[in-house]
């Protein structure tokens, strides 16, 4: 397949922002629209070619943003709908693309349908919601053991009418009824609303609890205490009734179909799903006729190491053939700081970001990634985290405990704000405002500025990667070929990205991870003229024959393009 025929989403890398922590603006504290539009040209230089915004729609901020009052509104403490409007064309002005997080599952509690639902059972918006009468006596049993993704009951007893509505999430996010025909018209409305005006994809938030059972039978019983990115069901419950739905899988086809109605440029849909990746992959259809892709979580729990990473790719390359493409997304909103897995291993962070900008798919990097930003430990007690709040019994100990299984109950933990210099506040806000959550003791020497001076930063192995990613139509849009076991050291994980065209040898990248803390010897191609690019001595004419890998060291081998070519790929890279 040639790089042209590629849609835009297939070959770009997607940045995400979290508007409340990226740069504050107006100096209240949090950050905000005006603030992302003044870091625009970093992140341009940077070299990521799609943004991707959480919530920025009117809402209490009871779960910062995932509580939407009003869909096409925006946040005051984010600016204003004119300010949206500059930005999306700033974002334009640049060849760059930006995605907007769509929350379809719920509403807020404080949205007018919801107030309006919930005023009597006669109300004519009523059934916009799942609403039920409750068992037992005066209906004041829940009318099934229904959990909600983070468990306990999910259903919410309503005392001006005696009946319960349906929350997975929180309960303050009560869940819209799209068995309802006119919930679904206009939500899909509010889709396209935003990509009327020019946003280039949405994010689509738990997408995989849309739709419930219509019989509300009861979940089936479940040995399982902790949810997984391979397997969402917990808390001792089987979510056969309330995750994965038919009728969800049968919506992303009439959900395409609206997207498909904006074809210039072309727009995508990233779902938020859980399980493995063959039962993920239903949610793009067997031809690629749902959503464009989904999130694999799997890669979050994946050990760097080499045996596993090398699965990780067999397994995404054998579920996501092409035309489907994987996603490689190693942290977000909710969960723990890549750092924190990594022992807060610079040459981890490094390794760990050539896998995720070499491998064949579409690349989600978190905030301050680019810079190894740490995950902050902070007082369980004084979370403003929702989720936090809700568990707020367990002592700090104990979810400290929790992190180190992988589970994140307190997410102001990764949602500090961005370290960008030395000054006061890192530059996230002026000296005289208070940041809505604190920084990190090391923000005065994990900064963009401090590692933009240091050529072996993690930063600078960032733009290294994004540059060759975006010159070398192999890496962005070319397949991969694993290379066969045996053929370097157990710990070495090695593949070629590979472009066919007029010329066989059109574009072609070899990479070498050494996913280990011993070196290891490889074999480089002699190839006259081939370069390499290494995580730990930068970029350099290719040494020919056998070689050594430090630890933890990641090294791309290429040829330098033609010049015409290169100009192409970068100029068409922003295109649709």
């Amino acid at each position: 397949m040639s790089p042209p025929s590629l849609p835009w989403w297939q070959r770009t890398t997607v940045y995400q922002i979290y508007p409340r922590s990226f740069q504050d603006g107006n100096g209240d504290g949090i950050g905000d629209l005006a603030g992302i539009l003044s870091r625009l040209d970093a992140l341009h230089d940077l070299g990521v070619e799609t943004l991707w915004l959480s919530p920025i729609f009117d809402s209490p901020q009871a779960d910062f943003g995932y509580d939407v009052r009003d869909y096409t509104a925006i946040a005051p403490e984010y600016g204003t709908f004119d300010e949206c409007m500059r930005l999306i064309d700033a974002v334009h002005a640049r060849g760059m693309k930006i995605v907007f997080d769509m929350v379809l599952n719920h509403t807020s509690i404080e949205h007018p349908w919801f107030v309006e639902s919930r005023r009597s059972k006669d109300s004519p918006l009523r059934d916009f919601y799942v609403w039920r009468p409750g068992r037992g006596p005066g209906g004041r049993l829940p009318p099934n053991n229904w959990q909600r993704m983070v468990g306990g009951n999910g259903w919410n007893r309503d005392a001006r009418t005696g009946e319960w509505f349906w929350s997975s999430f929180l309960p303050f996010q009560p869940d819209l009824n799209y068995r309802n025909p006119e919930v679904e018209r206009r939500m899909l409305d509010v889709v396209r609303f935003w990509l009327a005006r020019g946003v280039d994809g949405l994010r689509l938030d738990i997408f995989n609890a849309l739709f419930e059972d219509a019989s509300f039978a009861d979940n089936p019983p479940s040995l399982r205490l902790l949810p997984t990115e391979e397997n969402p069901s917990g808390f001792f419950q089987h979510f056969l009734h309330t995750s994965d739905h038919p009728d969800t899988l049968a919506f992303t086809r009439r959900l395409r179909a609206v997207v498909d109605e904006f074809d210039d440029p072309p727009r995508f849909l990233v779902g938020e799903v859980f399980g493995s990746p063959a039962e993920l992959r239903r949610y793009t259809g067997e031809r690629g006729e749902g959503l464009h892709t989904v999130f694999l979580f799997e890669t979050m729990r994946t050990p760097l190491e080499g045996p596993a990473v090398r699965a990780l790719i067999e397994s995404f390359e054998a579920e996501f053939p092409a035309p489907l493409i994987p996603t490689w997304v190693f942290g977000n909103h909710d969960r723990l700081r890549t750092t924190f897995r990594l022992g807060d291993d610079p040459r981890k962070a490094k390794l760990q970001a050539t896998l995720q900008l070499t491998a064949r798919g579409v690349p989600f990097v978190y905030y301050g990634e680019e810079i190894a930003m740490p995950h902050v430990d902070l007082p369980f007690g004084e979370a403003l985290d929702p989720l936090a709040r809700r568990f707020r019994y367990l002592p700090s100990v104990a979810a400290r405990g929790l992190r180190r299984l992988g589970v994140l109950l307190n997410r102001d933990e990764c949602r500090t704000p961005m370290q960008w210099d030395e000054g006061p506040n890192a530059g996230f806000a002026p000296a005289h405002a208070r940041p809505w959550r604190p920084l990190p003791p090391n923000a005065r020497t994990v900064n963009v500025a401090t590692q933009s001076r240091d050529p072996r930063s993690v930063l600078h192995a960032y733009r290294a990667l994004l540059r060759l990613r975006a010159a070398h139509p192999a890496l962005h849009a070319g397949r991969l070929e694993l290379h066969p076991v045996g053929a370097h050291p157990p710990e070495v994980v090695a593949y070629t990205r590979r472009v066919d065209g007029a010329d066989a040898r059109a574009d072609v990248v070899h990479v070498w991870l050494n996913v280990s803390a011993r070196p290891a010897s490889i074999t480089l191609p002699s190839e006259p003229g081939a370069r390499v690019w290494s995580t730990h001595t930068g970029e350099r004419e290719a040494p020919r024959g056998h070689t050594v890998l430090a630890p933890f060291e990641g090294l791309v081998h290429f040829e330098p393009l033609p010049r015409a070519g290169a100009a192409y790929e970068l100029a068409s890279s922003s295109s649709g």
